[in-house]
């Protein structure tokens, strides 16, 4: 903030003039004023006193003295408590702080530049046999979220996916389709193509229990039962001729894989993300195994005697990790060597970060080592954003016993209860068509969902409770939303009036405690999103818009803005009005939320 910036030089300057000192700037703290005391920013005076050899009272009355004898311009007052200096600064400097961050439309974001660092963020990464559900709905819009705050902080992004389109859990639902389908196609169902592969998913481990149950009752353990069911040996089978190449096998799957890839493309949509780029484990696996092979001979890795090849990672306080099996096919480890090797190949990768629940935290943990000793410069720093999962009222999700909430059903729910829920506010509006109505709900019935998920600490396990997430009250999408309807209602309103707001403001408004307490909290958007970038934290740019909005909702409450009669303070407050409009729009965007222009 530039006003800190001044005070800082000109502490810096009245240390050395008082005690004939110098003091670097980097040790000249300011802090923001607590409540209970009068002041907006507080000088901890304590580091100095080896300098000023005086009571911490006494240095810092005479800090505050020459401050207010030399910017008398920012200082109007001051006091002091023990060793605390509390500063008062004068309207002028705030109203001045308000014009800057009228100025830029996107305040507190830092600009990309061609010699932009380039950050790639994987989430996603759905399997093809089965639609995305809530884990991946918290997975997606942590990725979104993250790549939008990544950006926000000059930084080239690159969204990216994985998509696990192969393996026995695939071979599966394409063997329970060939069985048990008829030849039906989500054109003949007209269910979507992701879901109609689901149901073959939940079929084939339908008829798997059953047969496991019947070799039981002939006297097979559950385990020999479990490896000798018919089912589980024709999907063996299958992924044999699909690693052979089998031009059939190969042909169904892609058939089917194309359904599933339709059907994710509109449930990403109605979710607001997207990527730069996609690559699939059937591309990636085999890169990973050359790659792997290029470790074995340069002695990075070793081979078992039954032909298996490891990394030994004891050195570095880990285990022996598997990277092939006996039979030469690859494990997750190889996949994503692979896909290292070729967005490396595509990118000139200076940070990864991989979003992916924390189940799989040791994964990345060997996966980083891996990669750094196979030469990949970003590989020791590569980041493993972990986040715990996501629960309902009513217990876990089980996707191969089809008890899972499928996405596309969570959204349409939400819209429908945010539809239900709002219909008294939206009602309201008298020339409202139910086309925007309906877009109206949407809205906001999606910004529910996404703050209600981006609000906890990612790496908390949450409870998604739909019916709390949509209220109107509290620390909610819709409450920050509302908000922001009756912000651009009153902007609307202004403009009928013929009330513009000026590029500069004049500087001869005294503003009360609430306006500048107000300009201080935008200020602060610019460290939010900074931090927000540094420790990976959607969560900190969700809490900062409720407290904006609590805030101004406190004001709104307290002052008149439209009705106030004294035409300088009325402008002031309508600037202030637009510009927390700005910074809610901004900081809602960074998390993928859409604010409805009234509601």
């Amino acid at each position: 903030m530039e006003i800190e910036k001044k005070i800082i030089s000109a502490v810096a300057a009245g240390i050395k003039q008082l005690y004939g000192q110098e003091v670097p700037e980097s040790t000249i703290q300011l802090q923001t004023t607590k409540k209970e005391f009068e002041g907006h920013l507080t000088l901890v005076v304590f580091p100095f006193l080896k300098v000023s050899k005086k009571k911490p009272e006494d240095t810092a009355q005479e800090i505050g003295n020459y401050l207010k004898e030399n910017i008398s311009d920012i200082i109007a007052d001051f006091n002091v408590i023990k060793g605390f200096l509390n500063l008062t600064i004068s309207s002028a400097c705030w109203i001045d702080l308000l014009n800057s961050i009228h100025k830029q439309e996107k305040f507190g974001f830092t600009p990309v530049t061609e010699q932009s660092p380039l950050v790639m963020i994987e989430y996603s990464s759905p399997n093809t046999n089965k639609p995305l559900h809530l884990g991946h709905v918290r997975n997606n819009l942590l990725g979104w979220a993250l790549a939008q705050i990544m950006e926000a902080n000059g930084n080239k992004v690159v969204k990216t996916n994985i998509v696990n389109d192969r393996g026995i859990h695939i071979c599966k639902s394409m063997l329970a389709w060939l069985k048990y389908g008829n030849g039906a196609t989500p054109e003949s169902t007209g269910i979507k193509g992701d879901h109609l592969i689901g149901d073959y998913y939940v079929a084939f481990d339908k008829h798997y229990k059953e047969q496991i149950k019947e070799l039981m009752a002939q006297g097979m353990s559950e385990e020999e039962a479990k490896n000798e069911a018919p089912l589980i040996k024709e999907a063996r089978e299958m992924l044999v001729k699909w690693e052979n190449n089998d031009p059939e096998i190969r042909a169904l799957w892609k058939k089917m894989n194309d359904w599933v890839y339709a059907g994710f493309d509109v449930t990403y949509k109605a979710l607001g993300v997207s990527f730069d780029k996609i690559y699939y484990e059937s591309d990636t696996y085999l890169e990973g195994k050359d790659k792997v092979m290029e470790g074995l001979e340069k002695g990075f890795f070793f081979k078992k005697e039954d032909g298996s090849v490891w990394a030994d990672l004891t050195k570095e306080g880990l285990d022996e990790k598997l990277l092939l099996r006996s039979d030469g096919t690859s494990v997750y480890m190889t996949q994503d060597i692979g896909t290292a090797k070729l967005r490396f190949q595509d990118y000139p990768i200076n940070k990864m970060i991989y979003v992916v629940g924390n189940e799989q935290n040791y994964h990345f943990q060997v996966l980083s080592i891996l990669l750094d000793k196979l030469g990949f410069d970003w590989g020791k720093s590569l980041v493993h954003f972990s986040y715990g999962m996501v629960e309902l009222p009513n217990g876990k999700m089980k996707s191969r016993e089809g008890t899972v909430v499928d996405a596309d059903d969570l959204v349409a729910e939400m819209i429908a209860t945010a539809k239900r829920t709002s219909e008294d506010k939206i009602n309201k509006l008298t020339d409202i068509s139910e086309e925007e109505a309906n877009e109206i709900a949407r809205i906001v019935g999606l910004g529910a969902l996404k703050y209600f998920i981006l609000k906890v600490d990612a790496r908390k396990n949450m409870l998604f409770n739909p019916a709390e997430s949509i209220d109107f009250n509290g620390n909610t999408g819709p409450f920050i939303q509302y908000t922001y309807a009756r912000i651009r209602s009153i902007l609307r309103k202004a403009a009928e009036a013929d009330l513009t707001i000026p590029a500069e403001l004049p500087h001869n408004t005294e503003l009360s405690e609430k306006e500048i307490s107000l300009v201080q909290n935008l200020a602060n958007f610019a460290l939010i999103v900074k931090q927000a970038g540094n420790d990976y934290n959607p969560g900190c740019i969700a809490n900062y818009c409720y407290e904006l909005v609590k805030e101004y909702n406190q004001f709104y409450h307290d002052f008149s803005i439209l009705r106030e009669e004294d035409q300088n303070k009325k402008i002031f407050r309508l600037a202030l009005s637009a510009n927390v409009g700005k910074i809610i729009k901004l900081g809602m965007s960074l998390l993928g939320i859409e604010v409805p222009e009234r509601m």
